[in-house]
């Protein structure tokens, strides 16, 4: 499986680097105005992972259409692989591609580097984003990032999506 495409077959959904020629599209994902409270804005990630040296920025795309981001990054003291910026633009909510996104990068990760150890932090007042980390199988744990709370998953054997 290259990182040019991953793919869950099940409703389509691929996970595709930002490139010169999808960036354009990457920056038009909007959530709510009170989402905002949570998560930053796509060109805002972007920025991050063009010059902080750490981010790696994946479109996520339903077919052929973008409909929200992710990036990923590895902690080099832990080597722990950890899943930030993740959005659903606000016209695709509701329908299970926010879920299907974090499996289908979790895959991709654990079989194209190997990496089982993965970690993420929220807003501990994002009360769905809270649910959905945790049944995926993320467990909160009592380290902080900044004002976000830091929720760890270690996978054994197979991670289905």
């Amino acid at each position: 499986m290259s990182l040019d495409t991953t793919q869950d077959s099940v409703t389509q959904i691929t996970l595709r680097p930002i490139t010169k020629d999808n960036w354009r599209e990457v920056i038009k994902v909007t959530v709510s105005e009170a989402q905002y409270e949570f998560v930053g804005r796509p060109d805002y990630y972007l920025t991050m992972c063009a010059y902080g040296e750490l981010w790696r920025p994946l479109a996520v795309y339903l077919g052929e259409e973008v409909i929200g981001f992710l990036m990923w990054a590895v902690d080099p003291a832990d080597g722990s692989c950890w899943l930030g910026g993740v959005m659903i633009d606000q016209r695709y909510q509701g329908r299970e591609y926010g879920r299907r996104a974090i499996k289908t990068a979790v895959n991709m990760l654990a079989q194209q580097y190997g990496y089982k150890d993965f970690a993420l932090s929220y807003n501990p007042n994002n009360t769905l984003a809270k649910r959905l980390y945790m049944s995926l199988g993320f467990v909160e744990t009592a380290e902080w990032e900044d004002d976000e709370i830091v929720a760890r998953m270690r996978l054994e054997g197979v991670y289905c999506v």
